[in-house]
């Protein structure tokens, strides 16, 4: 027979030799932690990962940068999503299903996980710029029944180049590319894309000033899904085919599974009356 002693030697041999030799112990961790550590991260370096630009998609513009931060700075991301799921009611609704290739120059990405107002990835073009104008004015004037709180002070605020210009820098040096990120440039860019907001405001006899806030979101706005829809009208047509086979099987099968179901819930009534 094994003594006690014998066999408390016998299950604790681990901790003999390691975990009674603290330095060993450490340095044997360390080494296996290192190990996993350089396998899960080399790769990530050496490799470039993830999806390639769709093609005629291409990075915001500052103006739409600018409206990007004011976006998340508001919290719109909390009450919408940018993310179209491959669901019959959503393509119905929305539009095309979001790929992941169209989103490769967002950062940070804003898919979003609620939605107590609708998904935004297809509204760049639905609405005329003075709809998002009186929209952020009062959702209501547009939206009647909104619970969306109105965002008036975006019409006063202004935009600064100097921020704009630092938010392009960091987008850069994250790789999207732009070619001249100088303060020059980026002002540039907002004069031109701004000028145009404000014509289009203007026909609709609203007057605002090129360097306010509101200018910035509308122009984020209307970029939202519009880039790679070239690219995309293919599978466009391949999705509503694919919806009108679904219709046609769905309507086939209805009156078959109809009768299936009085069926048995007539076999189950003339089982209880027997």
């Amino acid at each position: 027979m094994m003594s006690n002693d014998e066999k408390q030697h016998r299950e604790h041999w681990h901790r003999r030799l390691l975990e009674g030799r603290a330095a060993l112990f450490t340095v044997l961790t360390t080494v296996v932690i290192s190990i996993g550590g350089i396998a899960e991260i080399v790769p990530m370096f050496s490799v470039r990962a993830g999806p390639q630009p769709l093609e005629g998609v291409t990075p915001y513009t500052p103006l739409e940068v600018a409206g990007r931060d004011i976006y998340i700075r508001e919290g719109c991301y909390l009450c919408h999503s940018q993310m179209v799921r491959p669901m019959r009611a959503e393509l119905l609704r929305y539009g095309e299903w979001t790929r992941a290739v169209e989103l490769v120059y967002d950062r940070p990405f804003l898919l979003g996980s609620r939605r107590i107002g609708p998904d935004l990835q297809r509204v760049g073009g639905k609405y005329p710029d003075a709809w998002h104008y009186e929209h952020m004015r009062d959702p209501r004037s547009t939206s009647p029944g909104s619970i969306m709180p109105p965002y008036a002070f975006l019409l006063e605020w202004r935009i600064d180049p100097e921020d704009v210009a630092a938010s392009v820098r960091a987008l850069n040096r994250l790789g999207v590319p732009y070619e001249d990120t100088s303060l020059e440039a980026i002002r540039s860019s907002i004069d031109a894309q701004a000028a145009t907001i404000v014509r289009n405001l203007a026909g609709a006899n609203i007057e605002t000033e090129p360097d306010r806030e509101i200018v910035a979101l509308i122009a984020y706005l209307q970029r939202l899904g519009r880039d790679g829809r070239a690219a995309l009208e293919g599978t466009a047509e391949q999705d509503r085919r694919a919806l009108e086979a679904q219709d046609a099987i769905s309507a086939a099968d209805s009156p078959a599974r109809n009768q299936d179901v009085v069926a048995a819930r007539t076999g189950e009534r003339a089982e209880e009356e027997s």
